[in-house]
């Protein structure tokens, strides 16, 4: 595992250890890697889910709100990554926060036991939606749609076989072909507009006749949609030990992806209902492809279909990297299956965590639907991760000199509080079945915690030093 540059950290194990991962990632690549792993297919297979939810031209807040928590969020990341940056991100940042020892063994333990169940989900959901969006240029049934999203992981794990030096050039084309599909179909849309965009914001602003509920119950359902399209400005933190300079560059890249990403995720909102209108784009299965399809014809819209494929498998690439980093990260720690430390002996990348979350990623892309699958991993993920995460930087600094963080958040712990209430009114949003799941997972993972700690005689049953 690998060091921080910051001085004075005590916590950070060494990088002289023989399965140390190379710092080779600069802050533009981070920066990529960030921004494709939020775009992917979520913007174009969510869009129309986000108005049916919402029922208006109000569904704009839903994208605003899901930035506005990344905001938020980012902060709370960012100074655990800029002071802890190492392999596999939030692991080491509960491990930290709640001691060693004691119970930051039980809540990274938790961290680990959720990644192996919701990041294999993580990449079935976007598997899931490029057969989805595929079925546009190929009719595909059922179960064909199911071969396509197999064939897209397997693919993924492919690429993903070789070294990081590679993977920051080929995550920078990627991202290249990101701006350029998000680009045309936002100069497209705003160029060939029926409705000004002055009339679009302006009936957004405008209360919902639908008993003025949509800020309430309907946008906190429609934010679980939104939230899903941001999520990943965190991949970063996951290859700390990855990256140049983590102290300046781990902050920076998130701050720098959430808001090129917002407004992307905006101005795509707006083209979109400039050329189709609301009422009959939340119906729409291929809702970028229909608008490239009115504007220029049925060829530039399987072109753009094809780039938005390509989007989503850019996703795919960057999401499988990011969290074959944790279980990597707790078997070097002593903490986990000591096969998931191995690292190949010539390219430097946990291969075996990479092939794990592959392989049950392809079973679960097999499996369930798209919809489901978005709700589920955002209710898996909240009480550990987001919210306990929150906690822990907020135990961290009531016991941490100013010193110890290379960044720090301003106005401190506004962020924090702003943090944990915006994640527990998403989390109620997720529904009660969600809820139980979520939390039934967590469950089992304590009991799997509290069997692993009995045999390896850890906290809390550990035998007392004479």
């Amino acid at each position: 595992m690998a060091n921080s540059t910051a001085p004075g950290h005590a916590d950070v194990p060494s990088d002289s250890t023989p399965t140390a991962l190379p710092r080779r990632l600069s802050l533009l690549q981070g920066t990529a890697l960030n921004m494709i792993d939020m775009v992917g297919i979520g913007p174009f297979v969510v869009l129309p889910l986000v108005i049916q939810i919402i029922g208006g031209p109000q569904f704009i807040w839903a994208w605003v709100l899901g930035a506005v928590v990344s905001f938020i969020d980012a902060f709370i990341w960012a100074e655990l990554g800029a002071a802890y940056p190492l392999a596999g991100g939030s692991y080491n940042f509960l491990k930290i926060a709640y001691g060693e020892q004691r119970w930051g063994r039980l809540f990274s333990f938790l961290y680990v036991w959720q990644t192996l169940i919701q990041a294999p989900l993580v990449v079935a959901s976007g598997a899931i939606g490029f057969a989805q969006y595929f079925s546009y240029l190929v009719p595909l049934d059922p179960w064909q749609q199911k071969a396509v999203s197999g064939v897209a992981v397997l693919f993924v794990i492919l690429l993903l076989y070789r070294k990081i030096d590679d993977i920051g050039r080929i995550g920078m084309v990627f991202w290249g072909a990101v701006l350029l599909t998000l680009g045309w179909i936002i100069i497209g849309g705003l160029t060939h507009a029926n409705s000004p965009v002055s009339q679009t914001l302006a009936a957004a602003l405008e209360p919902s006749p639908a008993n003025g509920g949509w800020w309430a119950a309907g946008l906190g359902a429609a934010s679980v949609k939104t939230i899903y399209c941001y999520l990943g400005y965190y991949n970063v933190c996951h290859l700390g030990s990855e990256i140049r300079k983590p102290g300046r560059n781990i902050p920076l890249s998130m701050f720098i992806s959430i808001a090129g990403i917002a407004i992307l995720y905006l101005l795509l909102n707006i083209s979109v209902v400039g050329v189709i209108p609301w009422q009959e784009a939340k119906e729409s299965k291929f809702i970028v492809s229909s608008v490239i399809e009115r504007i220029y014809g049925v060829q530039a819209a399987q072109l753009a279909t094809g780039m938005v494929l390509v989007v989503a498998f850019s996703s795919l690439f960057a999401v499988l990297l990011g969290y074959s980093r944790v279980p990597y990260a707790a078997a070097a720690d002593g903490q986990f299956f000591s096969i998931f430390a191995r690292l190949h002996p010539t390219r430097q990348f946990p291969y075996i965590s990479l092939l794990f979350l592959g392989g049950l990623a392809f079973v679960f892309s097999l499996l369930f639907r798209l919809g489901d699958v978005i709700t589920a991993i955002l209710a898996m993920r909240i009480v550990i991760q987001f919210i306990g995460q929150a906690v822990g930087l907020w135990i961290l600094r009531s016991r941490k000199t100013a010193a110890s963080f290379p960044f720090r958040m301003p106005i401190y712990p506004v962020p924090i509080v702003l943090a944990i209430g915006v994640w527990a009114f998403i989390f109620i949003s997720t529904g009660l079945s969600f809820m139980l799941s979520g939390l039934t997972v967590i469950g089992l993972g304590v009991i799997a915690y509290l069997i692993s700690s009995r045999v390896r005689q850890q906290w809390p049953f550990q035998t007392p030093r004479p």
